[in-house]
């Protein structure tokens, strides 16, 4: 079942920050002679490929027998295995209203364990027994990603007709007068926020769904305002990714091999199907109900099937921060104070790993109501 060796191979080069040199001086074994040829033992729990079980979080054991020589008796490999591949998920069948593995069910919903990186700390562990240098404090990549859940409000029929039954008639007027009275069309102030970052890449995920249910509204990908909206974000070197349907079907290969799924529903039987469908990078993976680190790491990590136990060629982005996580009164409802104050100390924690920032605003939150336009205007400013 699966490649074990190749899967250990791949967790502690991963590790050790991709240095693969410094990986194999690690032998993951509980035969304490190997400690003549390599400097660091990590004696597994036995469950690897095997039964799932949940590792606890905490210090690891660690024991320094010889000069320079280590003994970390606390599955970390495991606990990589199991966090990156959502292993969870498939021991808590608990799902919200979404079909959703929801923070508020996990184990990582406690003493605010969502908050800490743990893995990037065991990562820091091998680094130090190992002798090496850690990490430069900065980030690896900064990610600013926007969900194009709707291009505008009034500039489609159902939209129209809405505003104008609530008494909007003039918004609706000037909207179709002209695109950037739309209130949801707020793309040239994202984009140049964004700017202001050095280094940041900026990637708008485009919605390719029949705009039913969930997944309303859909806008026409050949009509003239979203083209016009193509231009300028091309334009302006922001790369384009793919926003899957609510509802688990996942469109062809569309201006990048970049995917997202649409409210952050991504069953963790659905990836195999994304990765099969040749996506390369998956941006979904925080949760909707918490900010913080769902695969206890801010670093990019290949996606690993639990079931078939092979190293697959998806790549998972955590996602740390989402706007409507931070505000709406049924996830965290945080004051735009206390909203700062978490997103603060949570990209510190991704400077500190030497980790990789991905937020998510929506151009639709980016309007005259709400905190989100001077909360975003504050996090980019400390970046």
């Amino acid at each position: 079942m699966g490649d074990i060796k190749r899967i250990t191979d791949y967790i502690l080069t991963w590790l050790c920050y991709g240095d693969e040199e410094a990986a194999k001086r690690i032998a993951y074994t509980d035969d304490e002679k190997a400690l003549e040829t390599h400097d660091i033992i990590i004696v597994p729990n036995g469950h690897l490929g095997k039964d799932l079980i949940v590792p606890e979080l905490k210090k690891p054991v660690v024991e320094e027998p010889a000069k320079e020589k280590t003994i970390i008796r606390t599955d970390i490999v495991y606990a990589v295995f199991f966090f990156t591949s959502r292993a969870e998920e498939l021991i808590n069948n608990q799902r919200d209203e979404h079909g959703r593995f929801a923070a508020r069910f996990s184990m990582l919903n406690q003493k605010s364990r969502l908050q800490i990186p743990r893995l990037d700390e065991y990562a820091r562990l091998v680094l130090k027994q190992l002798h090496m240098p850690l990490p430069a404090t900065g980030f690896g990549h900064i990610y600013l990603t926007h969900d194009i859940d709707a291009i505008t409000r009034y500039r489609h029929l159902r939209g129209a007709v809405g505003g104008i039954m609530r008494g909007e008639s003039k918004a609706v007027w000037k909207a179709w007068r002209d695109i950037h009275n739309d209130p949801l069309y707020t793309f040239p102030w994202l984009l140049e926020q964004d700017s202001k970052v050095k280094k940041a890449e900026t990637i708008y995920f485009v919605k390719r769904t029949r705009g039913k249910g969930y997944d309303y509204p859909q806008y026409c990908l050949h009509g003239r305002d979203f083209k016009q909206l193509k231009h300028m974000l091309r334009h302006n070197n922001a790369y384009l990714g793919v926003h899957g349907s609510y509802y688990g079907t996942i469109p062809p290969i569309q201006y990048s091999r970049m995917y997202r799924a649409h409210y952050l529903r991504c069953p963790i039987d659905q990836m195999q199907a994304l990765a099969d469908a040749g996506y390369t990078d998956d941006f979904t993976m925080g949760f909707a109900d918490q900010a913080g680190f769902r695969l206890q790491t801010s670093r990019a990590v290949r996606w690993i099937n639990p079931k078939t136990m092979q190293l697959t060629p998806l790549t998972l982005h955590p996602l740390i921060v989402m706007d409507n996580t931070l505000s709406q009164a049924n996830y965290m409802n945080l004051t735009e104070d206390e909203a700062y104050f978490l997103c603060e100390r949570l990209i510190d924690k991704v400077r500190m790993h030497h980790g990789d920032l991905c937020l998510l605003w929506h151009n639709s939150n980016i309007n005259n109501t709400g905190y989100h336009r001077s909360l975003y205007e504050k996090i980019l400013g400390c970046l």
